[in-house]
């Protein structure tokens, strides 16, 4: 090959124009190619962000990508329309249908883990009362992760919050999960953990406690931790034991109502010791 100088313009433009020389696969083909050198089956992590259903975005929550890739842990974050634009009816499809996609797109997913915070704790807990024969697939939904969520929409209308969604109180029911029964086929193989932070308010904290109890009677194992605003949710030692990291060990959080009265912890501001206490 002659020097540069020596080129048409042509074959200069083709020398420095990059993709002409390598083929450009779609997003969801790149992803299947990774997939398919794993050589074992993956846990996958579904993401849903808050914002009180008119803010934030997929964009702003990767967050979570780095101490989950790294523990052998896949993570996708479920995007929706959100308000003026979107409305909680179609949020709620949204995200189930983000679900259904996901286990139907990737055969090698080893079990479903929701992780969902404020807002997207709501929709996270939509998806558990799912009719799935509508999507044609049943999820292996194997944890849900549930942070300062809010479980009862009704008040809701009565705030600034409504401004935008225009919630009425039929749609606010409807879309409650304290009003929704959960149909997850065997609800003893999926673990639920409600998690409430330090600060939040105290109706906050009374729609965790009320959705404890919900989900108790539904046999799910159920266990409410207070976790300080000085530990981010995106520390490692907070949430990952939650999930089966690195295939290495697996751990199965119980209900333990003596060590916590009324379902509530007395944190310690030690993320790591909080949950080791939730194991033991």
């Amino acid at each position: 090959m002659g020097k540069w100088q020596e080129m048409s313009k042509e074959e200069l433009e083709t020398q420095y124009s990059p993709s002409r020389w390598s083929s450009r696969m779609t997003g969801d083909a790149i992803i299947e190619a990774h997939i398919q050198v794993t050589s074992e089956a993956f846990p996958l992590v579904l993401y849903f962000h808050g914002g009180y259903w008119q803010a934030l975005s997929k964009d702003v929550s990767g967050f979570a990508a780095l101490p989950l890739v790294t523990h052998g842990i896949a993570l996708a974050v479920a995007d929706y329309t959100i308000a003026p634009k979107g409305q909680i009816d179609m949020m709620v499809k949204q995200v189930r249908k983000s679900v259904a996609f996901a286990v139907q797109q990737y055969t090698g997913i080893s079990g479903v883990y929701l992780l969902g915070h404020s807002a997207g704790a709501q929709l996270a807990a939509m998806v558990l009362s799912t009719d799935w024969a509508e999507y044609g697939v049943v999820p292996n939904i194997k944890g849900v992760f549930l942070v300062s969520g809010i479980y009862d929409l009704e008040p809701i209308i009565h705030t600034y919050v409504n401004d935008v969604l225009h919630m009425t109180r039929e749609v606010a029911l409807q879309n409650s999960p304290l009003q929704c029964v959960p149909t997850l086929g065997n609800k003893k193989t999926c673990q639920l953990l409600i998690v409430v932070a330090q600060h939040d308010s105290p109706e906050f904290r009374r729609q965790s406690l009320e959705y404890l109890e919900v989900e108790g009677t539904c046999c799910y194992l159920v266990n409410t931790v207070g976790i300080p605003l000085a530990s981010p949710i995106g520390t490692p030692s907070s949430w990952l034991e939650f999930l089966p990291v690195g295939h290495r060990r697996e751990r199965s959080f119980r209900c333990n109502r003596e060590a916590f009265p009324g379902g509530l912890s007395s944190h310690t501001g030690d993320l790591e010791h909080d949950f080791q206490k939730l194991t033991r």
